[in-house]
């Protein structure tokens, strides 16, 4: 049985069995799960998490400062500026002085780094690809829908003004 407490949702066995949670609570349950069994996943491919998906990230746009990197992973720069040091420390990143603003730095992924994408990219992807292919085919359409939906109503919820405390 799944351990709510721990995953910082407090006890919830007023609900019921997880079996009749409402959808949107089991959402919320598997989406706050996923993220540390994608992170150990791709750890025992022997790369850090943080690391792969900065890499990634530079290879689909690359020059970013670290702060956008932080941005888009959700972390803090503090931890984004980590990320970069060790990356950039095994030769994966280089950190270059933007030609167009030269108080900017920018972080640029480097053959090695691009390297360490082409050979551990497919196996994360393939353990990946299993870990979520989960949908009946006969279940896919709706679950398409709800998800298609949710991510409309996300986009759509306007922005938040000011501090939320």
């Amino acid at each position: 049985m799944v351990d709510t407490g721990k995953l910082g949702f407090g006890e919830l066995s007023a609900l019921g069995p997880v079996e009749e949670w409402p959808i949107g609570r089991l959402f919320a349950l598997a989406s706050r799960m996923s993220g540390p069994v994608v992170w150990r996943l791709i750890e025992k491919h022997g790369v850090s998490p943080a690391g792969f998906f900065t890499l990634r990230m530079l290879l689909a746009e690359d020059g970013l400062r670290a702060g956008e990197i932080a941005k888009r992973l959700l972390i803090t720069p503090a931890s984004a500026t980590s990320v970069v040091d060790t990356l950039e420390r095994n030769g994966h990143v280089e950190r270059r002085r933007s030609e167009a603003d030269r108080r900017a730095v920018l972080v640029h992924i480097t053959d090695a780094g691009r390297t360490l994408i082409a050979d551990k990219g497919k196996p994360i992807g393939h353990d990946l690809w299993n870990l979520y292919d989960v949908v009946d085919e006969g279940d896919e359409p709706a679950v398409r829908r709800f998800l298609l939906n949710l991510i409309k109503r996300f986009e759509d919820y306007p922005e938040a003004k000011g501090d939320c405390a």
